[in-house]
């Protein structure tokens, strides 16, 4: 169950996540409902059958660890992941929940990279496809976490989560952007939906040095020189 203890501030961070949805702050905002789900770790990962995305990563206790957790997944490893076949075949517009308490069932090369050396006991997994997009929303918790993960609000995070990214991936890029070469262009997508310059280079299978070198000329074309700047550019989108 929600924090029973703190529910005027848990309907404050809920009202806000939504508030955030299609918006530039969602990534805050969605990390501050999720730390109230008692995970150790979230991850939103966009999965086809050749192609994985990670929309969201973060490790409340060692943020580098979950940055290059997700760098890993994505290289290759989701088409191990035994729920994508499940994911794969999910109705559109539908939900599952899967608790894996126990990492043991797992391949072992999979387990020992995921879970064992990174010190993680198992996942909370949502499965939720959508329109366009076909996520796991996964919640993993540590091997002397006592607290479990709060399914009720895992599930609401998720629903969030598709509600977010399933529809900003129905917009069509921000005709500021029509200056900007493919490349630079998809470098900037991926800043406006709150991603890290590593997690980018991950999906465009390109090096973090390169994605800031098109993420510069972007800027020099539209004239700005921060993030902040590319989001209030692209606002009207």
């Amino acid at each position: 169950m929600m924090d029973e203890q703190q529910p005027v501030c848990m309907i404050g961070h809920i009202e806000r996540c939504l508030d955030a949805c299609g918006g530039s702050d969602f990534a805050p905002r969605f990390a501050d409902l999720a730390q109230h789900t008692h995970a150790s770790q979230v991850m939103v990962f966009d999965l086809s059958d050749d192609h994985a995305a990670c929309l969201f990563s973060r490790n409340f206790c060692r943020e580098h660890l979950g940055e290059r957790l997700a760098r890993e997944y994505l290289d290759g490893w989701f088409r191990k992941d035994p729920l994508l076949p499940e994911l794969m075949n999910l109705p559109r517009g539908q939900r599952r929940m899967h608790r894996m308490s126990d990492a043991a069932s797992l391949p072992p090369a999979y387990r020992a990279r995921f879970f064992d050396l990174p010190k993680l006991a198992g996942k909370l997994a949502l499965l939720a496809a959508g329109s366009r997009k076909r996520l796991f929303v996964n919640f993993y918790f540590g091997q002397d976490q006592d607290k479990p993960v709060d399914e009720a609000l895992a599930g609401l995070l998720a629903k969030i989560a598709l509600m977010h990214y399933d529809g900003i991936s129905r917009l069509a890029p921000p005709p500021a952007l029509d200056v900007l070469s493919t490349r630079e262009r998809q470098v900037c997508l991926g800043m406006l939906e709150g991603k890290k310059a590593e997690l980018i280079a991950a999906d465009l299978d390109l090096s973090p040095e390169t994605v800031s070198t098109y993420r510069k000329r972007a800027y020099d074309k539209l004239g700005i020189s921060s993030r902040g700047a590319l989001f209030a550019l692209c606002k009207g989108r």
